[in-house]
């Protein structure tokens, strides 16, 4: 890490964990109390760190390495053909990237999405101020990527921009449209984004192989994960395409 950025780390409490709920888990994350900023973020995201709202963690449990941060190169990444089939099927969606703030439609759209998707989790009825703070960062360059099918909102895609890549923050989307796969077309769109922009990474966050929630992200090659403080591509499965 660049050693002109002097930060500080503390580390959560354990807790259980939310995706092997038989293991408990632990974060490591910096300082929310000291001034943070894009360069900083960019610095950290290279060692495996996410943002949730304001603050920078990533998993620090002493006796379990399930959690994996993935990247996607983006000069590599070739579309399968699931992939163009999903893109295709959505091409009656119109995006438009807009500047992170509170927006009541979206917030609205976020409040059912996660009732349905986390109903009896510890997301569901969020607040407008859940909402805010865990998407919205004063000194973060977000975007949220809105899709709409004529006027519906149907799905708004949530990322960070640095200069080593951009990061896949978070996705919410109609739940009535679920043969759209609005999810992994977000992450499609957002690959596209990074393309335009040619940034060389898409970061996805955590993948944990073992988790039936997270074994999505397994589907998009090539892959590089952060394993042992370094990144190694993630060898390749054979899958339907």
């Amino acid at each position: 890490m660049n050693d002109r950025i002097k930060l500080q780390f503390y580390a959560s409490t354990p807790e259980t964990c939310g995706y092997l709920p038989e293991r408990q888990s632990i974060s490591a994350f910096a300082n929310p109390h000291m001034d943070m900023d894009v360069g900083t973020y960019n610095e950290l995201i290279q060692f495996g760190f996410r943002r949730s709202g304001g603050y920078l963690y990533r998993p620090h449990c002493p006796d379990c390495k399930a959690c994996i941060s993935l990247r996607i190169p983006i000069s590599e990444y070739r579309f399968s053909r699931n992939d163009k089939r999903t893109i295709k099927k959505n091409q009656d969606l119109k995006m438009e990237v807009l500047d992170a703030k509170y927006n009541e439609e979206h917030y609205n759209l976020y409040y059912r999405y996660i009732n349905n998707r986390h109903k009896g989790g510890s997301m569901e009825n969020p607040t407008k101020f859940d909402y805010h703070r865990f998407l919205i960062c004063d000194w973060a360059d977000t975007s949220f990527l809105e899709f709409r099918h004529q006027k519906k909102l149907v799905a708004v895609a949530v990322t960070d921009s640095t200069i080593s890549g951009n990061s896949a923050v978070y996705t919410f989307f109609d739940p009535d449209e679920k043969q759209r796969s609005l999810g992994h077309y977000a992450i499609l769109k957002q690959i596209e984004y990074c393309q335009q922009n040619v940034l060389p990474y898409l970061y996805l966050g955590y993948w944990i192989e073992d988790c039936d929630k997270m074994k999505y992200k397994a589907r998009y090659k090539p892959a590089e994960g952060f394993i042992d403080d370094s990144w190694e591509e993630i060898p390749q499965k054979p899958t339907v395409c």
